[in-house]
């Protein structure tokens, strides 16, 4: 059952020929960020392409709760009037994160160093995630969380009254957990130090230098080492959202396995941090073309045009390159299943805490639909059938996760029977405008139990 609402049972059927341009939404990453620096700067920020799924809504509304004034303008363009480093209201309602673990945990980190209360739920798959991994190193700047067992939601955050700075060393590699440690340093005073041993994605720290922050990022024999000035005065920004390469995904890599498919995704953000898929599809042998190269925002970014391609061989992906694409593995593997031969994923186990256990979601659909799949704590393999070699005919279980009710629906369109998911609600959380997106170039994908397209 989705957090917001009924089941919304979908499916998708084999497909011929998608084409046209995906105009795909704001980076989700990006447009929390934007939200909440925003909201602890000085001055009215103005943000265009925000990505206007439930999770950034949410966040919007969070914002709002702690006496940021943030007020929609239109069609992805916004206003945020800050309250300034520090200046967080106390929150006089719960904090509803709904379905987004970015959301809630550098909120978290955003309030924990100003000595203020607040609570914080979500949907039914938020409250199963960890938070310990956020609150352990927020315990350090002096806040104090009392949650449910196991560290979960509902948890209430009592900020530091007098907090001090912190040096971190993450112990598993993390954007969202780096990210509440910076935010949390921006109201400690003196310097604030994040270690992490493999980088991720770093729009944090480029948007935080973006509005004024002083920071450094030195590469050592530790690791990356990160390190923050607190109490600045963060100055307001205008900011342009590039378009979100975890939506685009899955445009592309439904061009990729749909025969005679040619698509065109403008506006990609190209973060060395967040493109891993894309390098790893054209290892594969996938047609993927970058053109027009540019940057925009303080971030690269390039139009992809992905083209069918029969030829897919299975690769080893570098455990390394984890990290930069790590809400892509569920549908790299609906990708791998129409590939010749293994495709192999190791030290993926972040996959296994997110919205859902992604590996054994992807695993259970993928053998629904004659795949065969082998995994382990931190790694899994896919066992390629070949371009049409699907043969799909199942429904699977979504598991209230956006990522892997697409991912089958991409499946679906490639695959020699239809392919559907329980449960397509949680869509809306990251892409609301998947289906329509989709359908537009050509793809049949439908609500259950709807009349087929003509």
């Amino acid at each position: 059952m989705s957090g917001h609402g009924s089941p919304a049972p979908m499916i998708a059927a084999p497909t011929q020929g998608l084409s046209g341009t995906a105009e795909v939404p704001g980076d989700k990453s990006i447009s929390h960020r934007a939200l909440i620096l925003g909201a602890l700067a000085v001055g009215e920020t103005r943000i265009t392409g925000l990505l206007e799924g439930e999770d950034v809504l949410d966040t919007a509304q969070a914002m709002r709760a702690f006496g940021a004034e943030v007020t929609q303008l239109g069609p992805g363009a916004w206003s945020v009037h800050g309250v300034g480093v520090g200046g967080f209201a106390e929150p006089e309602q719960v904090i509803d994160c709904g379905n987004s673990g970015t959301g809630v945990r550098l909120i978290m980190g955003a309030m924990a160093t100003s000595p203020i209360t607040a609570t914080f739920t979500g949907d039914a798959s938020l409250n199963r995630r960890p938070m310990a991994r956020v609150t352990d190193p927020l315990a350090l700047f002096g806040a104090q969380a009392v949650g449910r067992a196991g560290g979960r939601l509902p948890m209430t955050i009592v900020g530091a009254a007098d907090p001090v700075p912190v040096r971190y060393a993450v112990p598993v590699p993390s954007a969202q957990v780096k990210s509440a440690v910076l935010l949390a340093g921006l109201n400690a005073p003196g310097e604030t130090v994040v270690i992490e041993q493999e980088a991720t994605r770093d729009h944090t720290e480029r948007m935080l230098a973006g509005f004024g922050a002083v920071i450094g990022t030195e590469e050592t024999a530790e690791g990356r080492v990160i390190t923050l000035s607190g109490q600045p005065e963060l100055g307001p920004q205008t900011i342009a959202v590039p378009r979100d390469p975890s939506s685009a995904a899955f445009p592309v890599c439904a061009a990729l396995v749909t025969p005679g498919s040619e698509v065109l995704v403008p506006t990609i953000g190209l973060n060395p941090t967040r493109a891993g898929l894309f390098t790893t599809l054209r290892e594969m042998g996938a047609d993927l073309a970058y053109e027009n190269p540019r940057e925009e925002g303080g971030e690269p970014v390039a139009d992809l045009r992905a083209r069918f391609s029969p030829d897919l061989k299975g690769i080893e992906v570098p455990p390394e390159r984890a990290a930069s694409m790590i809400d892509e593995y569920p549908v790299l593997s609906a990708v791998a299943a129409c590939a010749e031969g293994r495709t192999v994923m190791r030290g993926v186990g972040e996959l296994r805490v997110k919205e859902s256990d992604r590996i054994a979601a992807m695993a259970a659909g993928l053998q629904a639909c004659g795949v065969q799949v082998e995994e382990g704590k931190d790694w899994w393999i896919v066992h390629g059938r070949g371009a049409g070699g699907v043969p799909g005919g199942a429904t699977c279980a979504s598991h209230l996760d956006h990522r892997i009710a697409m991912s089958f629906l991409v499946l679906g369109l490639a695959a020699q029977q239809p392919v559907g998911v329980d449960d397509g609600g949680p869509i809306a959380t990251s892409f609301p405008v998947f289906e329509s997106l989709m359908c537009g170039l050509g793809a049949d994908i439908r609500h259950a139990g709807s009349r087929e397209r003509d």
